[in-house]
C-alpha cells in the first residue's frame, strides 16, 4: 500500500476535539454550568452537586485562550477538517432562554475564521454530551418533550450565525451511548438505576426527531451544507460459532444499529417492535413524528475504538473494563492500557457493513489510542514523546480504512481522536493522552499547559502529505 494510494484526492484528514474536553473557561464570558462540569471522574465515579476543583474539565487544555497557537498546529500537520463541538451552554447558558449570549457566539465566529485562514474545514458537532445541566435538572433532559423546541431554538441560532462558515454538521455525538451513559450522553437527570426502559426510549425518540428536525432545518437554511448524524459504532462478533451466540451478537448490534438506521432510512425499523413488546416500550409519537423523521442525514459519521463479543453462556462472560458498551472481551485481539480491545480489521468491516447498509457516505470522525505518555528530551534538546505505540495503532487502522475503499466504501475523512491531549471523556483524566501534542498537565491540575509536538505529529504530518501513500500495510510484511 506505500507505493499508490486508495484515499480519494479530497478526502478529509483531519482531528477531532469535544468543547467540553479541552476549552475549559467553564464560566468565563457568560457561559453556564452543563452536565460535564458535576463529572469530576467522568463516568467513573458520580456526579457532583456543584463544579469542584478536582474537574479537570473546568480548565480543560485552556483551548477557549489558546485556540489559535493550536490551529497553527494543527495547520502545520496539513489538517484538511477539524472536528470540534459547540458548548450548548456558551450559546444558552440555562438552555430555556430566548435569547442568546453574544460572547459565546463570538468565540466559535473566531474559532472558525481561525480554521478557514489556514484552509481547514470545521466540522461540528451541535450536542457532544455537553447539555446545559439547568435543562437536565429542571426538565429532566431528553426525557422530556419540549427538548425538541429547546435544541430547535440553538440549531436555528447556529445556523443563522455560521452558515458561511461551517460547511459539515453532526447532530449528535455517539447519539447511542444514552443507552449506557444516560446523564452525560442525554442530560437525563433521573439515576440510571431508577430510569425506565419506557423513558429512556422516549427520551431516544425526542432526540432522534430533533435531529431529524435539525437536517430539515439545516438543508433550508443552508443548502450547500451536508448534515451528519454521529453514532459509536462497535462490532459485535459471536464469541464462538455457536449459533446462541450468533443469534446473541444480532441482537446486540440491532440494538446499536437503531439510531443509524432511524437517521439514515427515515423511520423504525421493523426489528426493534419485538423489543418494544417484550419490555413494554411504547413511544409516544406526536402529529408530524413520522414526517420530519423523512428528512434523512446526507452521511453517517461514527467512532470507532473496538470491537466486542457477545455469548448466550453466561458463564463465559468476561467482560472488558472501561469501555463505555460493556462487551465480552475477545481472546484474539490485545488491548490498550485502558482494556479497550485493539481490531483494526474491526474497522474494515464496519464501513463495509454501513455502506452496504445505508449507501450513504461514511465519516470516521473519531478512532484513537488512549495512552501514557512520557515527555522525553530529544538530541536536539526538544521536549518530545515517543509514542511509536500511537503511530503503530493509527497506521494498521488507516490501511484497513484505505482496503475498505478499495472495497469499493465511500469515505469522506479521518479525524483522529484528541488530536491535542485533552481531558477524557470515560475516566476524566489527562494521563490519557491520544493526541500528537502533549499538553503539560497532569491528573491532579499541575502543568504549565505547554505545547510538545510528538513523534506522531510529523508521522500524520507525512500521511497527510501523501494522501495516505506512506502508510504501511503490517499483513504485507508478514
Amino acid at each position: 500500500m506505500n507505493m499508490t494510494t486508495p484515499f480519494p484526492k479530497d478526502f478529509l484528514w483531519g482531528g477531532a476535539v469535544a468543547a467540553n474536553q479541552l476549552e475549559g473557561a467553564y464560566n468565563q464570558d457568560g457561559k453556564g454550568l452543563s452536565v460535564q462540569d458535576v463529572l469530576p471522574k467522568g463516568i467513573s465515579a458520580p456526579r457532583t452537586e456543584e463544579p469542584t476543583s478536582d474537574n479537570l474539565k473546568l480548565v480543560g487544555i485552556d483551548f477557549y485562550n489558546r485556540y489559535k497557537e493550536d490551529i497553527k498546529l494543527f495547520a502545520e500537520m496539513g489538517f484538511k477538517v477539524f472536528r470540534t463541538s459547540i458548548a450548548w451552554s456558551r450559546i444558552f447558558p440555562q438552555g430555556d432562554e430566548l435569547e442568546p449570549n453574544e460572547k459565546g457566539l463570538q468565540f466559535y465566529d473566531d474559532l472558525f475564521d481561525e480554521c478557514l485562514k489556514y484552509g481547514i474545514e470545521p466540522l461540528v458537532t451541535i450536542s457532544h454530551y455537553e447539555t446545559p445541566l439547568h435543562l437536565s435538572k429542571t426538565y429532566n433532559g431528553w426525557v422530556n418533550r419540549q427538548m425538541i423546541g429547546f435544541y430547535e431554538r440553538y440549531v436555528r441560532t447556529l445556523f443563522a450565525r455560521y452558515k458561511g462558515k461551517v460547511k459539515y454538521w453532526l447532530t449528535f455525538n455517539e447519539i447511542n451511548s444514552i443507552l449506557e451513559e444516560p446523564f452525560m450522553s442525554g442530560g437525563i437527570f433521573t439515576p440510571k438505576e431508577q430510569l425506565s426502559k419506557q423513558d429512556l426510549y422516549q427520551a431516544i425518540h425526542h432526540e432522534l426527531v430533533a435531529s431529524a428536525l435539525a437536517v430539515k432545518i439545516g438543508h433550508e437554511m443552508m443548502p450547500e451544507a451536508k448534515i451528519g448524524c454521529m453514532v459509536l459504532s462497535m462490532p459485535t462478533y459471536p464469541l464462538t460459532p455457536n449459533p446462541d451466540d450468533v443469534v446473541k451478537a444480532m441482537h446486540a448490534e440491532q440494538r446499536n444499529d437503531l439510531f443509524a438506521d432511524v437517521h439514515a432510512r427515515g423511520y423504525y425499523p421493523k426489528y426493534i417492535n419485538r423489543y418494544f413488546k417484550e419490555n413494554n416500550i411504547s413511544i409516544q409519537f406526536e402529529d408530524g413524528d413520522a414526517e420530519i423523521l423523512k428528512h434523512t442525514v446526507d452521511f453517517i459519521s461514527f467512532s470507532y475504538y473496538v470491537s466486542i463479543c457477545e455469548t448466550a453462556d453466561p458463564d463465559k462472560r468476561n467482560e472488558g473494563k472501561g469501555n463505555l458498551f460493556a462487551g465480552v472481551q475477545n481472546p484474539y485481539l490485545k488491548a490498550s492500557e485502558w482494556g479497550w480491545q485493539i481490531d483494526p480489521q474491526g474497522l474494515r468491516v464496519t464501513l463495509n457493513k454501513y455502506y452496504d447498509r445505508y449507501q450513504k457516505p461514511l465519516f470516521i470522525v473519531e478512532n484513537g489510542l488512549g495512552a501514557i505518555d512520557e515527555l522525553v528530551t530529544d538530541e536536539q534538546g526538544n521536549k518530545t514523546v515517543i509514542d511509536d505505540y500511537r503511530i503503530q495503532y493509527l497506521n494498521d487502522h488507516l490501511v484497513e480504512v484505505g482496503k475498505a475503499i478499495e472495497d469499493g466504501v465511500e469515505v469522506m475523512g479521518f479525524t483522529s481522536w484528541g488530536c491535542i491531549d485533552l481531558v477524557s471523556a470515560s475516566t476524566a483524566e489527562m494521563k490519557k493522552r491520544y493526541g500528537f501534542i502533549y499538553v503539560d498537565r497532569n491528573n491532579d491540575g499541575t502543568g504549565s499547559l505547554e505545547r510538545y509536538k510528538k513523534k506522531s505529529f510529523d508521522w500524520y504530518k507525512e500521511v497527510i502529505g501523501t494522501n495516505g501513500a506512506s502508510l504501511t500495510d503490517p499483513a504485507a510484511e508478514k
